[in-house]
């Protein structure tokens, strides 16, 4: 039994890893600076798990608690998903974003480095570094980032490349492109709007959610992610992306038809974030091609899990903030 400590084990996608993981017969230790949230956000606790142990700690202040419970159980992987993540909120407090995006996650990998018994360090990064593009981005495309989420994101991917080249650092980075699923937290656009209709609340549509995506529902990552883990070459980026674009504003639309309501009754037009990317949408050739992988889970499908979701936890979750909750 090999095993891997999740960092961001409290996030959404670093809780439903957790959880593929400990299915997988995997012993999973969880990091996160934060106590862990209410059941409903944590997937690995909605079954009978017995290989995973929690651990409060704060990559920015208690770094080396870290290295020595790394030492301590030597895990085969590591797997990062902690990240300062809110896009529009960075622009209010750019320095914590950095001071977490980027300077305490670059002396973790400095230290991480020196850990011989690592088999492979997964990056969870983010297609924001590439900025807005029109068409499908590819691995190897420049970065451009817009926000200060994305500039801090970018510092730490291209240091890690400087790593690779001059350690031989066995680090693989991922890139999942609007993920979603049962879990994820309520200021995301699928959960949100699911909870809003049903709390008869108006939701707030920026510019006229125009915006294109492609959502990819988080049990497809989970199943990316594992492979990278496993099969992933040293040095290399991979995209994990659904291949169904849709407008924000449909998507909204097709909530609102699953949920048998009037779309107009329920949203309102703002003007649009300052430095929003129009569209990102990930080239997936790469894993597609080298580890045979592919997503399975439609987007009328992942709709109707998230909807049952919410509704089943509705009590609990009307309870939960709404809105993002920044932390420094």
């Amino acid at each position: 039994m090999e095993t891997v400590l999740i960092i961001g084990s409290n996030s959404f996608s670093g809780a439903t890893f957790a959880d593929y993981l400990l299915a997988k017969g995997f012993r999973v230790l969880g990091a996160s600076r934060s106590t862990q949230p209410n059941d409903v956000f944590l997937p690995y606790k909605w079954h009978d798990h017995l290989d995973f142990t929690f651990h409060e700690i704060d990559l920015n202040f208690q770094l080396q608690e870290l290295m020595d419970l790394i030492f301590d159980m030597k895990p085969a992987y590591v797997v990062n998903f902690a990240s300062q993540s809110m896009v529009a909120e960075s622009w209010e407090n750019p320095g914590d974003w950095f001071m977490t995006n980027t300077v305490s996650t670059i002396k973790f990998h400095d230290a991480l480095r020196k850990c011989n018994f690592l088999k492979r360090y997964v990056h969870c990064s983010t297609p924001e570094v590439y900025g807005s593009y029109s068409g499908f981005v590819k691995e190897d495309f420049p970065f451009n980032p817009s926000t200060p989420y994305a500039v801090s994101r970018a510092a730490a991917d291209m240091s890690l490349r400087t790593f690779y080249a001059a350690y031989d650092f066995p680090v693989v980075t991922t890139r999942a492109a609007n993920v979603y699923g049962p879990g994820q937290q309520l200021y995301r656009i699928i959960p949100r709007t699911i909870l809003y209709i049903l709390l008869g609340h108006k939701l707030q549509l920026h510019g006229g959610g125009a915006s294109t995506r492609s959502f990819i529902h988080i049990k497809d990552v989970c199943d990316a992610t594992w492979r990278i883990m496993i099969n992933g070459k040293n040095g290399e980026s991979y995209h994990i992306s659904g291949s169904e674009v849709i407008s924000i504003r449909s998507l909204v639309e097709l909530i609102c038809e699953k949920l048998e309501v009037v779309f107009d009754n329920h949203v309102e037009f703002i003007g649009d974030r300052i430095g929003k990317d129009s569209a990102y949408h990930l080239d997936t050739r790469k894993i597609r091609t080298e580890m045979a992988w592919a997503d399975k889970i439609s987007l009328e499908q992942g709709l109707d899990e998230s909807i049952s979701w919410v509704q089943s936890n509705l009590s609990t979750l009307k309870l939960q903030p709404l809105s993002y909750e920044h932390k420094p």
